[in-house]
């Protein structure tokens, strides 16, 4: 069997081990995010969850120190932080202090087996500590131990195989007394709401019937992908949920190292503007754009859940990891592991600094831990051959040393998009931030429309009918918005202002209002006289919009947005005829932009604006 750690176990009296081989028609690719997932498998295997305390120590690593009872029996141990390659191998070893196992540790490597099929191997290592831990080596644990772990192992497969809808066989604990009424009852008055799309059903059965590991932090993102369904069909459905009490709400500041939720609270305005994260032992800030999440948990009173960990720091967890070892000083090692081309981040696991590489693919370059065990880089020599990954510790202490991708926020719902979303204005009011208190945003966009001539229309049509045509229109611009995962900050007198974290979906909601004017002039066609003669009326609209960074603010009990790009979209709209959308020059050189105005007739232009220095460059467009 290939060492994975590239070091050997840990070796003490009464050492055994003992490895099993198994061939299964199943991919690799397929196979490795289903075992990898140990949360999950400890979890079915019925493994208590165990508490942990994290110490920093003198150097700036983190002890991590576990805590458990297993039916009666006390246990302490060191978690050893784990050692992988995405998509190959993982190592863990758990250092007892007290129970009757001196050390419990386990290998596990994946290889292609010919055309879509893999070989699995899977070793066990342990070691007894007094008379119990002897008796129960003697007595079979590791073929016990290996015998679960088929098991699991076969039901993986056959998962991955479309054989079996759970990955694992799973019985949820019983429900409290009424939960499951209470749960249909909710269930179906969801239902028959507006924002279920259908889904109700699906999140009462997640609910009732999923392990706690997919439910103590349920993401919108991966319930969306489980589901095949749109996500914000899915974030209004939890959003909902969370109104009606089926579900809790949690606002999470992400650690920007480990991706873990180490702030956790119910309401936005309580958000602190940093935290702690005694994984990683670091200090970190809030980034609204970046890592503030929104997650969900069900009702306690529908599925309780309990406390502790089944597994810590697994590569399930930290999936945007792609290769973690532990080096000894001076060591070098070269592991199996094919990275594609892409950006990563070379660091470690203890506090220090980091290095970005631009893989273009091919060989990897080595990389290197300098001397002071804090700076990380490229070796001067030459890197490994392709499909491997060599890796230097030129420090005097043990290191952890990590590759990791650039993305690991992909299943991360964040503040800004869902604030950008209308249903979370609609069914939320009151999250909003403490007053007083503002966020910077990274990059949103904003849309700014107003009505054409409205003075000379409320003195044609009356006071009465032309306030009932405004809120027409205010209701049209609404749901045009919401359809392209927008939201309505604010109306100011017969303007509107919308913001979007997507800026493609910004300017197809634009070109969507605009194409969508005259079917809605039809609809409410309203006739008044004018020099004698009746004219029907119609709504004009002129709009600008503008992407950049802006502060988010408590302004008046709702989420509002303050800054220059604010000031632009607004003085881009003035600049608007009837009929027409005038986009920023940034905003129209945006990536996934520039392909919406290909076939549009657009004019550029520059002005002066009011409150800048410079004449502003901008598109001036037509919907039709």
């Amino acid at each position: 069997m290939e060492n994975v750690s590239g070091k050997a176990p840990v070796k003490g009296t009464g050492h055994r081990e003992q490895t099993w081989t198994w061939h299964l028609p199943v991919p690799p690719d397929e196979l490795w995010p289903l075992l990898s997932d140990t949360a999950r498998m400890n979890e079915a295997l019925g493994t208590p969850r165990y508490n942990v305390e994290e110490i920093a120590q003198p150097d700036g690593s983190v002890r991590r120190h576990a805590r458990a009872d297993y039916k009666g029996v006390k246990v302490e141990w060191d978690d050893r932080p784990y050692e992988w390659v995405a998509g190959r191998s993982f190592r863990n070893m758990r250092i007892f202090e007290r129970g009757p196992l001196a050390y419990f540790g386990i290998d596990l490597l994946i290889e292609p087996d010919g055309d879509a099929a893999s070989k699995l191997t899977y070793t066990i290592h342990v070691a007894p500590r007094g008379l119990l831990g002897r008796f129960l080596i003697l007595t079979g644990l590791l073929r016990k131990s290996g015998a679960a772990i088929e098991t699991m192992v076969r039901q993986a497969a056959d998962h991955a195989r479309g054989l079996r809808p759970l990955v694992f066989d799973y019985q949820p604990p019983a429900p409290p007394p009424g939960a499951t009424e209470r749960l249909q009852a909710l269930s179906n008055e969801l239902a028959a709401g507006d924002y279920a799309h259908g889904l109700a059903g699906r999140l009462a059965e997640t609910i009732a019937t999923a392990q706690e590991v997919d439910l103590i932090r349920l993401r919108p993102r991966r319930l969306a992908e489980a589901w095949h369904a749109p996500l914000r069909n899915v974030v209004e459905l939890c959003l909902d949920a969370t109104r009606r009490g089926l579900l809790t709400m949690s606002w999470n500041l992400l650690c920007p190292r480990c991706g873990g939720a180490k702030t956790q609270l119910a309401t936005l305005d309580k958000l602190p503007r940093g935290a702690h994260c005694p994984s990683c032992n670091i200090d970190y800030e809030r980034d609204f754009t970046r890592n503030v999440e929104i997650s969900f948990q069900p009702a306690a009173s529908l599925r309780p859940l309990s406390l502790g960990e089944f597994c810590m720091g697994g590569p399930h967890v930290s999936r945007h990891i792609c290769v973690q070892q532990h080096l000894a000083p001076g060591e070098t090692r070269q592991v199996e592991a094919d990275l594609p081309a892409g950006e990563y981040r070379i660091r470690a696991l203890q506090p220090g600094g980091e290095s970005i590489i631009h893989h273009l693919g091919g060989a990897f370059p080595a990389i290197m831990a300098a001397d002071d065990g804090e700076s990380f880089g490229v070796t001067p020599g030459a890197p490994a051959p392709d499909g491997q990954v060599r890796m230097v510790n030129e420090s005097r202490r043990m290191l952890s040393l990590v590759i990791e991708s650039r993305e690991w926020r992909r299943d991360a719902l964040t503040a800004h998009e869902v604030t950008t979303l209308q249903a979370f204005r609609d069914l939320l009011p009151e999250q909003v931030l403490h007053p007083g208190e503002d966020v910077g945003i990274d990059h949103v966009t904003l849309m700014f429309t107003d009505l054409e001539g409205s003075t000379a229309l409320y003195e044609r049509m009356g006071d009465g009918a032309a306030y009932r045509m405004v809120r027409r229109h205010f209701a049209y611009l609404a749901e045009v918005v919401r359809d392209y995962d927008g939201a309505l900050v604010k109306t100011i007198g017969d303007a509107v202002m919308a913001a979007f974290a997507d800026p493609a979906q910004a300017v197809r909601a634009a070109l969507a209002v605009q194409g969508g004017i005259d079917k809605l002039n039809r609809k409410y066609h309203i006739k008044t006289a004018r020099e004698g003669k009746p004219v029907t009326e119609a709504v004009i609209l002129k709009m600008g919009l503008h992407a950049g960074r802006c502060i988010a603010v408590n302004l008046n009990n709702r989420l509002d947005y303050f800054g220059s790009t604010v000031n632009l979209a607004a003085r881009l709209q003035g600049k608007s005829r009837g009929g027409e959308i005038v986009l920023s020059e940034a905003l129209a050189q945006d990536p996934a932009v520039q392909p919406l105005l290909n076939d549009r007739n657009a004019r550029a232009e520059s002005a002066e604006l009011k409150g800048f220095d410079q004449p502003v460059p901008f598109l001036r467009l037509r919907a039709g």
